[in-house]
């Protein structure tokens, strides 16, 4: 029987019990033997769950470290130490999953793939919304050509009212941001991906407080404290890249409008194009004629029968274990998850300066 792989688990809020242990929880070759956090009740209700038998819990996640006998970490913390954490994870000769984003800024970003390539261990970033069944259609469809030179693009990532009260997401020293580098992340990172382009050389953006100063505001998930909504409510970006093609990144968890999309892509090409808006949707023309196709995603087909497709953070975690199992490199690599923080972080910058921001000698 082949040996199984050993998991720590650090952080043990909402991802972690959402996303991250109940789909380990169904693999066979990976146990989850040490779960962390700083709230150590919240390690214990985890490792009660989730937890294999004679796991153990830590408060401190360098105390899990030193278990030589761990095969991968996954880090699972806010934005602020993910850098600090993963550095670490990979010099005590772990290999790492850490959360989106990469970390809060591009240095630290920098850091961990230096440490990655240091030691000689696998990083890869949790953007999970890759392994969806319409972006891997979509990615097929690109990386065959079908679209032509993908020359202009829209990353999508608008909540009319979704702004998370819970936790640390509206703490701009623990998070970096709101949400652009929250769920705007994962619509850039899905869309540089697309177009299969990572070499920026503009950003000029804008980010606002406006809805956040609002009290007693409507909200999803329960009205906001405008005197703890520090990151922005909304940011927006227009991206040049050094091949002349463009991008335009949108997001929001308040925003008034009605035109609601997340973690999507809009794609244009010379041989035809691409979006998620209302389904996946192809457009073209042939034979003189314009034509717009409308791709079934649906796992089905069999009556009176409900086809039991893998969730896209399934595919993400059975993946990444392959990657350790055989050898090979994750569909997400850190070289690309820094560029999305790059460039993040770009809009920021130009945010805050009112310039565009050129990368030419950014590092």
């Amino acid at each position: 029987m082949t040996k199984k792989l050993k998991a720590g688990i650090i952080g043990c809020g909402g991802i972690a019990l959402e996303k991250h242990l109940p789909v380990l929880a169904k693999l066979n070759e990976l146990e989850v033997v040490a779960l962390c956090d700083i709230i150590i009740e919240k390690a214990e209700k985890a490792v009660e769950k989730y937890g294999s038998i004679g796991a153990k819990v830590f408060s401190d996640y360098r105390e899990l470290l030193v278990d030589s006998s761990i095969d991968i970490i996954y880090v699972c913390t806010p934005n602020d130490s993910h850098a600090e954490i993963s550095i670490a994870a990979l010099e005590s000769d772990k290999h790492v999953m850490c959360e989106k984003p990469m970390a809060k800024t591009a240095a630290q970003a920098q850091a961990m793939l230096d440490a990655a390539k240091r030691t000689g261990k696998k990083l890869t970033i949790a953007y999970q919304n890759n392994f969806r069944a319409d972006s891997r259609y979509l990615q097929q469809v690109c990386d065959k050509g079908e679209l032509g030179e993908i020359y202009f693009a829209k990353a999508h990532a608008i909540r009319r009212r979704g702004v998370p009260t819970w936790g640390v997401f509206l703490n701009q020293e623990k998070q970096g941001g709101g949400p652009l580098i929250d769920i705007g992340s994962h619509a850039l990172d899905l869309t540089l991906r697309m177009m299969n382009n990572y070499a920026p050389k503009c950003v000029l953006g804008t980010a606002f407080h406006k809805l956040s100063r609002k009290e007693n505001a409507a909200n999803f998930w329960g009205p906001w404290d405008p005197e703890k909504f520090t990151v922005e409510d909304s940011a927006f970006g227009f991206i040049t890249m050094q091949n002349g093609a463009s991008i335009m990144l949108e997001s929001s968890w308040a925003l008034n409008s009605l035109d609601t999309i997340e973690a999507k892509t809009t794609l244009c090409g010379t041989e035809g194009g691409a979006d998620m808006r209302d389904g996946l949707r192809i457009n073209g023309e042939n034979q003189g004629r314009m034509f717009a196709t409308s791709i079934d995603m649906s796992a089905g087909g069999v009556d009176f029968f409900e086809g039991n497709e893998e969730s896209a953070s399934d595919v993400e975690a059975r993946q990444w274990l392959d990657c350790i199992i055989n050898d090979t490199e994750p569909l997400v690599k850190p070289e690309q998850a820094l560029v999305v923080t790059q460039i993040l972080e770009a809009i920021y910058e130009s945010s805050r300066t009112g310039k565009a921001i050129y990368f030419e000698n950014r590092k």
